[in-house]
């Protein structure tokens, strides 16, 4: 399977970010950037890859125990940014992004214990991805609408365990298929 944790926004969370992406996909040049559908936003906190059946059980139960060390924490969308010259265009996160940080070291280090091997550890920088390029693109009309959005605040209650299926037909603007497979609460939530 192949899997990674994650925070998944409310739904009214995801309503307004989709009210914010429709004014993106308005702007001249937005056809040339393939945009995320709302049942693949979120914040990923550790992406695991292809992970082995047999490995699954004790990753979810090293999970388990990271949201229990995790106590619940304010998180919103807030403003934007990019990776790769505009390769990745991204709602960013604001309230408590030390508490996501922590969460997202935690589920990493879940993985590793489990023996779940990633593409190794790299400085964690809360988003959640909007759209993607295929070549560098100037965003900046997309980041300066993004500036100014700042959603409501909701508070992060656990992580989830998510599946993820790639586009297998071909088929031109096919997506990800998302499931979750477990969700655990964080330290009070329970």
């Amino acid at each position: 399977m192949r899997l990674f944790a994650a925070v998944l926004p409310p739904e009214d969370v995801v309503a307004e970010l989709a009210v914010e992406v429709g004014r993106l996909r308005g702007l001249p040049g937005a056809e040339r950037l393939r945009w995320t559908g709302r049942p693949g936003w979120h914040f990923t906190l550790a992406f695991y890859g292809e992970v082995d059946d047999t490995l699954v059980p004790e990753l979810s139960e090293r999970l388990a125990r990271a949201a229990r060390r995790t106590e619940p924490f304010a998180l919103a969308l807030r403003g934007g940014g990019q990776f790769g010259r505009g390769r990745a265009l991204w709602a960013g996160a604001d309230g408590e992004p030390r508490a996501l940080r922590l969460l997202a070291d935690r589920a990493e280090a879940a993985g590793r214990k489990a023996g779940v091997v990633s593409g190794g550890h790299r400085r964690y920088t809360p988003h959640l991805t909007v759209a993607r390029g295929r070549e560098a693109y100037d965003v900046r009309p997309y980041l300066e609408l993004l500036d100014g959005f700042t959603g409501r605040t909701w508070t992060v209650t656990g992580l989830a365990l998510v599946r993820s299926d790639l586009p297998a037909s071909g088929v031109p603007g096919e997506r990800p298929r998302y499931e979750t497979v477990a969700r655990h609460p964080l330290g009070g939530a329970g």
